[in-house]
């Protein structure tokens, strides 16, 4: 079992910027894929960014550019910088995890086992 939680959250206005964090119950990098899904009310939940099992991140084209995934193996953390935020980038973020071997399906959510609660993200005009 994997367990998550996500930080990071809050509101800003266009431009600014926000860094997400999601600490892991384990160190699962290098064994789970693992991601950043949004939801924005009324919505599907869609993939916003990726780290894969064998280590190559993946962006949605909406967010290429402007945010950036990495991982703290050490501090088990998961992180999504976002930069250059826009309206369109508000939403619930959700913090993922697969213990399936991941490459052109990892956009889809129910490829993941594992969720995080999720984190309130609201970018204003």
């Amino acid at each position: 079992q994997v367990q998550m939680v996500e930080s990071g959250g809050g509101s800003v206005e266009t431009g600014g910027s926000l860094r997400l964090a999601c600490v892991f119950s384990k160190n699962i990098f290098g064994r789970y894929s693992v991601a950043w899904f949004r939801q924005a009310p009324g919505e599907e939940r869609e993939a916003v960014a990726a780290i894969l099992i064998d280590g190559g991140p993946k962006y949605a084209d909406s967010v290429k550019g402007r945010f950036t995934i990495s991982r703290d193996n050490a501090e088990k953390t998961l992180v999504l910088q976002m930069n250059s935020l826009k309206v369109a980038d508000t939403g619930v973020y959700y913090c993922a995890a697969s213990y399936a071997y991941l490459q052109a399906t990892w956009y889809m959510a129910d490829r993941y086992n594992y969720w995080g609660q999720g984190t309130q993200v609201t970018v204003s005009s």
